[in-house]
């Protein structure tokens, strides 16, 4: 996705996929130890583009609702539109419920209306249900798009999303 981004809003293909490649390899959720300059320079990239590489990918991730994502490179703004297009539609909403239930997550609680978070520490502290962190993180995508592009794609996937929420809420009540 961050290819097919960066070919259509004319960003430089090598960086932007250095850095798609990159920016999961310290991501706080998995494993944050830091290996992303040590992998570019050991595969032989110029110190000039390992330095433009890690600056996209330390600033990739989201951090919080309330929390300022700026961007500054065409390439950064592909890799965080691919990142977050990602977690949106079927494949977001599988990632979610797959990520929740590795982690001993409950599927839904009804007495949490989700928070949003105004710093990147309170929002990899809570541990939320499944379908909670939509209303926290994966409804907010679509408005936090940075490329033309990655809006057009992000909007149909977040009426999807929208979708699979009232559904989910409709079974959950026993409504439907």
């Amino acid at each position: 996705m961050a290819t097919r981004l960066a070919r259509l809003e004319g960003a430089d293909q090598y960086i932007t996929q250095l850095a798609a490649l990159a920016h999961d390899l310290e991501d706080h959720k998995l494993d944050a130890t830091p290996r992303i300059k040590d992998w570019l320079e050991r595969i032989g990239v110029a110190a000039n583009v390992v330095d433009e590489v890690y600056e996209i990918c330390s600033s990739v991730s989201f951090k919080g609702a309330l929390v300022p994502d700026d961007m500054p490179s065409l390439e950064g703004r592909c890799v965080q539109d691919a990142d977050r297009l990602d977690a949106l539609g079927a494949i977001g909403i599988a990632r979610t419920f797959a990520f929740g239930g590795s982690r001993g997550r409950a599927l839904y609680d009804p007495s949490d209306a989700g928070t949003l978070h105004d710093s990147f520490e309170m929002y990899k502290s809570k541990s939320t249900g499944s379908l909670n962190h939509f209303s926290e993180k994966l409804l907010l995508l679509k408005d936090r798009m940075h490329t033309h592009s990655a809006l057009e794609i992000a909007a149909e996937r977040h009426a999807y999303l929208e979708g699979f929420v009232q559904r989910f809420l409709s079974e959950w009540d026993a409504l439907d």
